[in-house]
């Protein structure tokens, strides 16, 4: 999403583009008809529900982790909502059965436990979430097969256990990852698991899947899924991306306040890291800023700091053509997704304000926060 960005636009703002959201559905709905796979929205990466009357012409459903994002999948999207969490809470469970088509328990505990409770007359459809113990992921923390997670059923553990009831299997293995790492997947996951597909309506294929990067190779994915969709005709295949539907489908607008110098130059923003885009934190990542470069690249070189007072809130060290200045625009490049959903208000920082441009090119400001939400979080 580049271009010109309204001056007038009160910073820190997610800008998201209507029109680059409705061209990766375009590209997930081409994958959806050339296998006859079904994907859904994993509201855990993108929940803006604005967009979801956009959303729901292409994809059928979404995937939910807690009470809160089943029930606004249930609300606000309708269709199909799938839920999955490594543990279902007793006080919750009620409630969870009202919105849920489809319900994976992330272990024989908790499908003992509560797959006994699923009302028979609502038609929701239980799975497992297991693992197939086959690491692609590099970064340690977002590993679900890394040695000793706690997410998903091993083969091992399955073997003499009471699966009646059980309609689907469900794996959740991969991150931000490519088609070739999907195929050494299902490799591992037909290996371990493939004598009890037979039994199954459907498997979920899980996240992680960046099917909307430029790079992606769309083809071999729909092999894979055409394949063994035809090895079993009689079973659903799902993808659950959340990432692929708003991948380089909106931007992050900030306005440095302040420019100091120790050591080297440093630009404090109306943004954080830890507050704004903690995956820059977490993950970690440099996102990158529409006319900036790597450090040395241009002649001005500049670390960029948050406003919060945690020493680590950087965002990173960029160059530009011209000397930054109190007041400058900074634009940060696709920031729709694992940011609003993991904004915090640590510092009393306000969330960035959330727009939306139409495909018309009009920007409509969907959501500006104020103290009052700020205040209502703690008291």
């Amino acid at each position: 999403m580049d271009g010109e960005y309204l001056p007038d636009i009160d910073t820190p703002c997610y800008v998201v583009d209507e029109a680059a959201i409705e061209a990766n559905l375009q590209r997930l709905d081409d994958v959806q008809r050339r296998t006859g796979c079904r994907i859904i929205l994993a509201l855990k990466g993108f929940a803006m529900f604005r967009v979801f009357p956009l959303v729901r012409r292409y994809l059928c459903g979404v995937t939910a982790s807690s009470l809160h994002e089943a029930r606004l999948g249930f609300e606000e999207f309708g269709g199909e909502v799938h839920l999955c969490a490594p543990a279902y809470r007793e006080d919750e469970w009620d409630e969870l059965m009202r919105y849920a088509d489809h319900v994976s328990f992330n272990s024989l505990n908790q499908w003992r436990r509560f797959g006994p409770r699923v009302p028979p007359s609502q038609g929701v459809s239980c799975g497992l979430r297991v693992n197939p113990e086959h690491s692609e992921v590099k970064v340690p923390l977002y590993d679900p097969c890394a040695p000793g997670s706690r997410l998903g059923v091993t083969a091992a553990a399955l073997e003499g256990a009471n699966l009646a009831g059980l309609e689907g299997l469900h794996f959740h293995t991969l991150c931000e990852l490519n088609s070739d790492s999907l195929e050494r997947t299902l490799a591992a996951f037909e290996r371990r698991f493939g004598k009890w597909v037979a039994d199954m309506k459907w498997v979920n294929f899980g996240g992680g899947h960046h099917i909307t990067r430029r790079d992606y190779d769309v083809d071999r994915l729909c092999r894979i899924v055409g394949a063994f969709q035809e090895k079993h005709p009689d079973t659903q295949v799902y993808l659950e991306p959340g990432e692929a539907v708003a991948l380089h489908a909106g931007v992050l607008i900030s306005t440095v306040l302040d420019v100091v110098h120790n050591v080297r130059s440093i630009a404090i923003l109306d943004t954080s890291a830890a507050a704004h885009m903690p995956d820059v934190l977490e993950m970690p990542y440099r996102p990158r800023i529409e006319g900036a470069g790597e450090p040395g690249e241009y002649a001005h070189t500049y670390r960029l700091g948050g406003v919060s007072c945690l020493a680590g809130d950087v965002i990173g060290d960029y160059s530009f053509p011209a000397p930054l200045r109190v007041g400058d625009r900074l634009v940060f490049h696709d920031m729709a997704h694992y940011t609003m959903v993991k904004n915090n208000t640590f510092n009393g920082i306000r969330l960035p304000t959330i727009a939306l441009r139409r495909t018309d090119g009009v920007v409509e400001m969907v959501r500006r926060f104020t103290y009052e939400d700020y205040r209502n979080r703690l008291s």
